[in-house]
C-alpha cells in the first residue's frame, strides 16, 4: 500500500473515532448530526473545528458545590430577610423552577428602570460610578478600547484612586482584539481585572466554545444593571458589521432594591470562577433603608437628575437567573419554554439572532396555534450574514405556524426581551439561539409585576412600529430554489453557530 493510501486509511480511522466520540456524548440529536456531517464531509477542518469548538465540557465542575454554598447560602441568606415577600400564585411554578435548579432567589421591593439606548445607559452608569463609595463590579463580554471604553476606564481608575474597590471581568474571546495594555493600565491604577477563561494553548480546545456573555454591573451593592449592552461605542451609534445603520437598539434594566443582591451573587460567582477568591463579606449585601415597600406604588424621588427612561415601577419582584455549560439544566431556556407554554393572551419577544432549539420553536408554534398572540422582532439586517441566512427558514416556519414576525429596520436590534400577558417580563443577555441556551454563560432577570410588564410591552410595541411584517415579503416567504438551498445549508449548521 502506498504512503498516500496509508495516510487516507489513518485519516478515516480518525474520522470514525471522532464521530463515535460525538455519538457517545449523547447531546441533542440535531447537534450530533450536524457535527457528524461536518466531520465527515469537511476534511481535516471538520475534525479541528470539533476539537476546538465542539468538545463538551458540561460535566466539568468548574465551581465547587462547597464554594457555591458559601457564595449563596452563607452570604445571601445570612444578610437578607424578606418577611413581606408575597409571590404571585400564577408564577410560582416558574419561580420554583429557578429556585430549585439554580438557587435563584426572588426579591421583592425593587425599583426598575428600562433604558432603551446607549445614550441613556452609559450616562446613567457613569453617574452611578461617580457616586460609588465601597465597590464597583463589572462583568461584560466586551470591554472595547475605544472612546467610550476609555471614558469608562478613566472613571473606574478615578474611583480606584479614591479607595473604592473595583473589579472587572471581561471575556477573553469577546476582547480578543483589545490590547492587553488597555487592561494593564487599569491594573496599575489598582483595579482588579481578570479575563474569563483565557483561551490559550493547550486549553484552547476546552475553552474556546464556552464564553461569558453576561452583562452585569453592580455599584455598592445598591444599584445594578443587567441587559444586552457591552462597553463599546457601537452600542451607542452602531458600527462594525452594521456600518450603514445609524443606531443600535438595545435594552438595559437599572435596578435598585433587594434585587441587586441577586446581581451581586452573579458577579461574585464569576469572580470566584476567574480569580478563585471567595468574596462573601456583608458589605457586598448592604441592608439599606430604601427598600421599596411592595405595597407602595409611588415612584421614590431622589436628589439629582434621573436617567431618561421608558418606565419605572417600585413594587416589582425580580429573580436573576444564570445558565451555562457547566449547569446540569438549561435554566433560562426552560424558563422561556414554560412561560410561552403557559401564555393565555400574548407573548412578545425580541432577539438579534433567531436560531431556536426545537423545544423553544415548538413552544412558540404551539402557543400560536392555540390562539395566543405570539410576536417576534428580529433585525431586518443582521451583523453576521451566515447567521442571518441560517435564521430565515426558522422565521418562515414560525410565520407559517401563526407567529407574527417583524423585521426591525430603524437600526440594529440587539435587544433581548420577552413579555407575557401583562404579568411577567424578562431581559438580559440571552439570545434565542443554540449558543446562548447551551454554550454561553448567560444571565437574565425575570420580573413579576403587572405595571412593569405593561411598560415592557410598550417598549416592544414602539419597536414593532419600526418594523416590517415578514409575511408581506414575497421574496422571503417564497424564495427561489437557490436561495432556499442556501438557507437550508446554513440551517444545517445552526446548532453549531
Amino acid at each position: 500500500m502506498s504512503i498516500r493510501g496509508i495516510i487516507f486509511l489513518l485519516y478515516q480511522v480518525v474520522v470514525i473515532a471522532t464521530i463515535i466520540h460525538v455519538l457517545m456524548d449523547n447531546r441533542q440529536q440535531a447537534k450530533t448530526v450536524a457535527w457528524a456531517l461536518v466531520i465527515y464531509f469537511v476534511p481535516v477542518v471538520g475534525i479541528l473545528g470539533y476539537i476546538f469548538f465542539g468538545v463538551n465540557t458540561r460535566r466539568e465542575r468548574m465551581v465547587s458545590r462547597r464554594s457555591m454554598d458559601q457564595l449563596t447560602k452563607r452570604s445571601m441568606l445570612q444578610f437578607v430577610e424578606q418577611r413581606d415577600l408575597q409571590l404571585p400564585e400564577e408564577h410560582k411554578p416558574v419561580i420554583d423552577l429557578f429556585v430549585n435548579e439554580n438557587f435563584s432567589l426572588p426579591f421583592g421591593g425593587n425599583k426598575v428602570d428600562i433604558l432603551t439606548s446607549g445614550y441613556e445607559f452609559f450616562p446613567s452608569l457613569l453617574r452611578d460610578i461617580s457616586q460609588a463609595k465601597s465597590h464597583i463590579h463589572i462583568d461584560v463580554y466586551i470591554f472595547e478600547d475605544d472612546a467610550l471604553g476609555r471614558l469608562i476606564a478613566d472613571a473606574l481608575m478615578a474611583k480606584a484612586r479614591q479607595g473604592v474597590e473595583v473589579r472587572v471581568v471581561y471575556d477573553d474571546v469577546g476582547c480578543w482584539r483589545v490590547s492587553n495594555s488597555f487592561f494593564e493600565k487599569m491594573r496599575r491604577e489598582g483595579i482588579e481585572v481578570e479575563p474569563f477563561m483565557p483561551v490559550r494553548f493547550p486549553s484552547f480546545a476546552r475553552r474556546a466554545n464556552y464564553r461569558n456573555h453576561r452583562k452585569v454591573f453592580v455599584i455598592d451593592g445598591r444599584v445594578g444593571y443587567i441587559g444586552g449592552m457591552n462597553i463599546a461605542v457601537r452600542y451607542v451609534k452602531g458600527g462594525k458589521g452594521v456600518e450603514e445603520l445609524s443606531s443600535w437598539r438595545d435594552t438595559m434594566l437599572r435596578v435598585e432594591g433587594r434585587g441587586v443582591y441577586s446581581l451581586q451573587r452573579t458577579f461574585l460567582i464569576d469572580w470566584y470562577f476567574v480569580d478563585r477568591t471567595l468574596l462573601s463579606d456583608r458589605k457586598f449585601y448592604p441592608i439599606t433603608n430604601n427598600q421599596y415597600p411592595i405595597t407602595n406604588n409611588q415612584y421614590p424621588t431622589n436628589e439629582g437628575a434621573q436617567p431618561t427612561v421608558i418606565g419605572y415601577c417600585s413594587t416589582v419582584i425580580v429573580q436573576t437567573v444564570t445558565s451555562g455549560p457547566t449547569s446540569p439544566y438549561p435554566e433560562i431556556m426552560q424558563g422561556f419554554v414554560r412561560i410561552i407554554m403557559a401564555a393565555r393572551r400574548y407573548v412578545y419577544l425580541e432577539t438579534p439572532y433567531f436560531l431556536p432549539t426545537s423545544s423553544v420553536l415548538y413552544a412558540m408554534k404551539s402557543a400560536a396555534q392555540s390562539g395566543v398572540d405570539v410576536r417576534l422582532l428580529v433585525p431586518a439586517r443582521g451583523d453576521t450574514r451566515f447567521i442571518d441566512w441560517a435564521s430565515r427558514s426558522y422565521l418562515r416556519e414560525a410565520v407559517e405556524a401563526g407567529v407574527k414576525v417583524g423585521l426591525y429596520n430603524a437600526g440594529f436590534l440587539h435587544s433581548k426581551l420577552m413579555v407575557c400577558d401583562d404579568t411577567i417580563a424578562t431581559c438580559g443577555s440571552t439570545n434565542i439561539d443554540f449558543r446562548s441556551f447551551e454554550n454561553n454563560f448567560e444571565s437574565n432577570m425575570f420580573i413579576y409585576d403587572d405595571e412593569f410588564a405593561v411598560r415592557m410591552k410598550d417598549v416592544f410595541l414602539t419597536d414593532e412600529a419600526h418594523s416590517q411584517p415578514l409575511d408581506g415579503m414575497e421574496h422571503r416567504m417564497n424564495p427561489r430554489f437557490m436561495a432556499r438551498l442556501c438557507e437550508s445549508v446554513a440551517r444545517l449548521f445552526s446548532p453549531l453557530l
